[in-house]
Formats: C-alpha cells, structure tokens, sequence
C-alpha cells in the first residue's frame, strides 16, 4: 500500500512539472487575455418588423468575460417586442377573418381599419396654436372698496396699465 502511494505522489509530481515546462515553453494560456471591442456589432433594427435574417446577422462586441452584456440585453428586449408585437397582430387577424367567415362585415372592417393604423400608423400634425395675448388692466382706485385698498396698493401699483403680455 505504501509503494502505491508513493507512486501516487511521483506521478502528481512528475505530471506538475511537465506542466510548468510546457507553459513557460508555450508562453502561458492565450485565451484570457483582455480583448478589446472590435466595433463589428450588428444590432437589430430599428426601424421596422424583425425577419429571420435580422436575427442571424446580428453580432456583438466581444469583452473580457464573453459578449457585451448591454448589447445582448437590447437586443433580446427588441426581439420580445418584436414576437408580442406580431403576436398581437396574428390575433387581430384571426379575428378579422373570424368575422368574416360569420358574415359580419362591419366588424371585419373595424378590425381592418386598426390593424392598418397599427402597421402604417398616420403622420400626426399638430395644428397651429393661435398666439396668446393676455391683457392687463389697472383698476381704477374709485372702484376699489376703502378696506382692499391697502392691502392690493402694492399688488395694483405693480401691475402694468394697458399693455399685452405673451406668454413664455
């Protein structure tokens, strides 16, 4: 039983030392070194529904411990958004065509008509505000009562006597 150990002991030792050779020969591990972004990240659009290759050419920097992790996180946020968003929209066409397989063309319309507006969604103009143009009139000093005066002289002798005020 003691030999056995002691061959134990040689092996480890022996094993030990081929590997402090090997990696001062080799010049040590290279895989976790610090890698420097490459700036080659691909990121989902934006600008309209995700496809299929969307997804297969989207790339990440890469970073000390594996991608960048704010990177994968809008990129996964957008791609759940993106599945409900066409979740919601299969919904509404099987509604739609719900309806009209039970012949009630008027809510097959309203469906439509949503889900036109939903993909297409309307430029929104704002009307122009008219200018605002606020007046202000000093009160005559006979048409206050005695008791206000004093307490309004400061509020009324401060307050402009015909003039236009805009609004900022």
């Amino acid at each position: 039983m003691g030999q056995l150990l002691l061959f134990i002991v040689v092996a480890l030792v022996v094993a030990a030392i081929v590997f402090g050779v090997t990696v001062m020969i080799g010049g040590g591990d290279n895989a976790l070194t610090p890698v420097e972004p490459d700036g080659a990240a691909v990121p989902l659009p934006s600008d309209r529904p995700l496809g299929e290759q969307d997804v297969a050419r989207t790339k990440f920097d890469t970073a000390w411990r594996g991608y960048r992790m704010s990177q994968v996180d809008q990129a996964l946020q957008r791609a759940a958004y993106d599945i409900g968003y066409k979740g919601e929209l299969i919904g509404v066409l099987e509604a739609e065509v719900a309806a009209l397989r039970e012949g009630r063309t008027a809510d097959a319309d309203v469906l439509r008509k949503a889900r036109e507006a939903a993909i297409a969604p309307a430029e929104v103009t704002v009307p122009a505000q008219p200018e605002l143009q606020i007046e202000v009139n000093r009160v005559p000093d006979d048409a206050v009562p005695a008791d206000a005066t004093a307490s309004s002289s400061s509020v009324s002798s401060a307050a402009p006597t015909s003039e236009s005020a805009e609004p900022r």
